[in-house]
């Protein structure tokens, strides 16, 4: 019987109890995370990408539909102004998402009632200084908002620097700050990265082929912290904050390293080379292993011992380029680019099970209730059970035309940015499901 199984059994036995279930993994890190932000619920709240664990693991006990469709377990649907990818942030009553309107070249951010769907505010951050070009799958508007339970992080790619700006939960800016050049030349595929949260500070990534870096900024006023120089080419991940081998580590891919940093000082801590050039997912962690894949112009997955050892576990020849993949309890479910499911074993790199579905693939999973959620470009959404003994579909749903962001999960609700194309028309919609 393998750990997992084994983990279930004494489960329904009331041995350990679901919240154990998860600590390797979600558990602590979701505690760890959320208690710097006292006003915050990991169960009520997603208040930043890939969730209150930053793995794409929901709170235990969500309960949400695994069948949901335009007409099918829809509390409310509404429509969204402009185009983006950013992923709906969810705090308290309030649902904000990062938008433009690529004709006005406007930055802006939308805020929703959780209750009703309906528009509460929408705040204008820029005007001007969009790119000459991006990549026709990026938009102007692809960071995910993050939320320290006071304020609203957004950023954005403007007038050839990231600049961040706070915001109060009425829209109103608190303060708005220029992170550093942003400019790329050999590859102009816009900006991606969304701004990641630790305990006084909000960390932010600007990587291109010029002056790159890691930097830090005060929560509160927008004043620096710390910068770590990174290395100049271009490269689209988010860095993230896990608790593996007993310490707070900043983990990053791209740049053809695996690295992690203190996330108190952006000090590196160790690196290996890895992943080729460019990476779009954001690394993932199970016991002591950390992850990551991509890249461009090569595939490769690899896992690390994060004990400062930087030892490489094992590496091979699969891409999750710009979708994370989703660590559970020593296993990696990974839907590569072509759309193929993989379940390997993250201590050794054994391929469990493979499951062709349909791709291309840009969402990243979440796992809720017992089901991990993950959608291809073509608004297909496979709902599995995270078994590495087989893999077992629980339900394929269609929705919309499209499929870039990624889910949010709280309160018993799942949260979807999706589009529609009629007669040459694009429009956005925000879903709610629930049971």
């Amino acid at each position: 019987m393998r750990a997992l199984s084994f983990r279930v059994w004494l489960m329904t036995l009331g041995l350990i109890s679901f919240a154990g279930f998860f600590a390797n993994d979600a558990g602590l890190a979701a505690d760890r995370g959320i208690a710097d932000f006292p006003k915050l619920s990991a169960e009520k709240d997603w208040p930043y990408w890939r969730g209150p664990s930053r793995n794409g693991i929901a709170a235990e006990g969500q309960s949400v539909p695994t069948e949901f469709g335009d007409n099918k377990n829809v509390t409310w649907k509404t429509p969204l102004p402009g185009r983006g990818h950013s992923s709906p942030t969810v705090v308290g009553n309030l649902i904000v998402l990062e938008t433009s309107d690529e004709q006005a070249k406007q930055h802006s951010v939308a805020a929703f009632d959780r209750s009703t769907g309906k528009p509460l505010w929408k705040t204008d951050l820029s005007k001007g200084g969009f790119p000459a070009k991006n990549h026709p799958k990026n938009t102007e508007a692809t960071p995910t908002v993050a939320c320290d339970g006071e304020r609203l992080f957004v950023t954005f790619f403007h007038a050839k620097t990231v600049v961040c700006t706070a915001l109060d939960f009425n829209g109103k800016q608190v303060w708005q700050q220029v992170v550093g050049p942003f400019n790329p030349q050999r590859y102009e595929y816009g900006y991606a990265p969304s701004p990641t949260l630790y305990r006084n500070s909000v960390i932010i990534a600007s990587e291109f082929d010029g002056t790159s870096a890691i930097t830090a900024l005060d929560r509160a006023t927008g004043k620096p912290l710390w910068k770590a120089p990174r290395r100049n080419s271009i490269t689209f991940s988010t860095p993230v904050v896990a608790h593996v081998a007993g310490k707070d580590q900043l983990l990053i891919s791209g740049a053809e390293k695996v690295a992690s940093y203190d996330p108190a000082n952006g000090k590196l801590l160790w690196d290996v080379a890895g992943t080729t050039h460019a990476t779009c997912g954001t690394m993932v962690w199970t016991g002591d292993i950390v992850l990551a894949s991509g890249g461009y112009p090569d595939k490769e997955t690899i896992a690390v011992k994060a004990d400062g050892s930087a030892k490489v576990l094992w590496r091979n020849k699969q891409k999750c380029y710009e979708q994370s993949m989703l660590a559970l309890d020593g296993y990696v479910y990974a839907l590569d680019d072509d759309g193929i499911l993989f379940c390997w074993r993250a201590t050794d790199g054994r391929e469990m099970w493979v499951k062709r579905l349909a791709g291309p693939v840009s969402s990243s999973p979440v796992l809720a209730g017992g089901h991990i959620y993950q959608a291809n470009e073509a608004g297909t959404w496979y709902v599995f059970k995270p078994n590495p003994e087989k893999f077992e579909l629980v339900a394929e749903n269609q929705l919309g035309d499209e499929a870039f962001p990624s889910p949010a999960v709280a309160g018993n609700q799942l949260f979807i940015r999706t589009a529609t194309r009629s007669g040459g028309k694009r429009q956005e919609w925000l879903y709610c499901f629930g049971k």
